[in-house]
């Protein structure tokens, strides 16, 4: 594990550490849910992006539309 040193408004380390407190872990535990919490959330939100960026893209739409007819043929013609 590699340390890192950053530094904090007072009133965010001051909620910090009464957090800390109460839950009785340790400061760094708290931060490190709370930044992976966050980085997921922004992972996220870059699909969110890419996903509305390719429902205005008629290349990708016509792709799409062609990839479901090609299953559903496939689907068709697994019945019979």
């Amino acid at each position: 594990m590699t340390t890192f040193t950053s530094s904090l408004p007072d009133d965010v380390l001051n909620q910090l550490g009464k957090m800390a407190n109460k839950l009785a872990i340790p400061k760094n535990k708290i931060i490190e849910k709370a930044l992976r919490i966050y980085l997921d959330q922004l992972n996220r939100a870059e699909y969110v992006k890419s996903y509305k960026q390719a429902a205005d893209d008629l290349n990708i739409i016509e792709l799409a539309e062609e990839g479901m007819a090609d299953y559903l043929n496939q689907l068709e013609n697994h019945e019979l």
